[in-house]
């Protein structure tokens, strides 16, 4: 046989490649510090590719989208649209008079619908007890850590408009 050695009983592949299974669980510091330093050099190249691409994002160009009449609502009452798209899901709330707000359905916890409860006077989510300000969309209790996206609505004569969205 010509894979083994004449004299031992040992193939001759064992012999030509000398590593030893216990010595292969070792690492070496040299090796060690080329993965660090590789790895640490992958995530800074990703990062400068993250920071160059938003330096030349432009911003967003909202529609203006007509979401309602004044006094079609009632004061305290609820339109459901949908704006900037046809999957962004929004709620329009008439505070008072001649007052309204619009905010994103979408809760900032797990993305969960949110309704207006009129007897608390404030924005819920039901999945988690979010709770947000009918006045700002501030986050007044619960899981969700940002505050609602709010529509930018303008009026003009009997129409109310959305033309933005603000963070």
């Amino acid at each position: 046989m010509r894979w083994l050695r004449r004299d031992s009983h040992e193939p001759l592949w064992k012999e030509e490649f000398s590593v030893h299974t216990a010595d292969e669980r070792y690492v070496t510091r040299r090796q060690l510090a080329k993965f660090l330093v590789l790895t640490s050099f992958g995530m800074f190249v990703g990062n400068l590719w993250i920071l160059v691409r938003s330096m030349f994002r432009k911003a967003p160009d909202f529609p203006e989208r007509v979401v309602a009449t004044q006094g079609e609502i009632p004061v305290g009452g609820v339109k459901l649209f949908t704006y900037p798209a046809k999957q962004d899901h929004c709620i329009l709330v008439r505070t008072g008079h001649g007052e309204y707000v619009a905010y994103s359905q979408k809760c900032t916890h797990l993305s969960c619908a949110v309704y207006y409860s009129r007897d608390a006077d404030r924005l819920e989510c039901p999945c988690h007890q979010g709770f947000f300000s009918i006045r700002d969309g501030a986050v007044l209790q619960g899981p969700p850590s940002r505050p609602l996206p709010q529509v930018v609505l303008e009026s003009r004569g009997e129409q109310l408009l959305a033309t933005g969205m603000k963070n």
